[in-house]
């Protein structure tokens, strides 16, 4: 059984930046899509970043600002968000999903984290 854990989120002032990590275990996730999504009080899981084999992806909202990275030799996914802003302030998810090309559907992933908590101060 594969298991996501986040870690690195936190509380950072309005124009800061945040690093979120994402540990794999049970399998090998080299050759898998990986993605962060959040879901922010009261609204929807949204989709943020995706990374594959057949490239990167991102929510228009956070292109320019979020980058996404992967370790494979670690099985670790990143999320280095600079510029962060209020409206950044969500649970912060890590996804895993068997397809070569990266997926902005939550549909797409099978393995999902717990999720880590950013809250972003204005």
């Amino acid at each position: 059984q594969v298991q996501l854990v986040e870690s690195g989120g936190g509380l950072v002032q309005a124009g800061g930046s945040l690093s979120l990590s994402c540990a794999a275990s049970g399998r090998t996730l080299s050759d898998w899509a990986m993605a962060w999504f959040r879901q922010g009080p009261g609204e929807d899981r949204e989709f943020v970043a995706a990374i594959s084999r057949g490239g990167t992806l991102y929510a228009d909202s956070v292109k320019g600002r979020f980058t996404i990275s992967r370790d494979n030799a670690r099985n670790t996914v990143f999320l280095r968000m600079n510029s962060l802003k209020p409206e950044d302030t969500a649970v912060y998810y890590c996804a895993a999903g068997n397809t070569y090309y990266p997926r902005r559907t939550d549909g797409q992933y099978n393995y999902w984290g717990q999720g880590t908590q950013v809250t972003v101060s204005s």
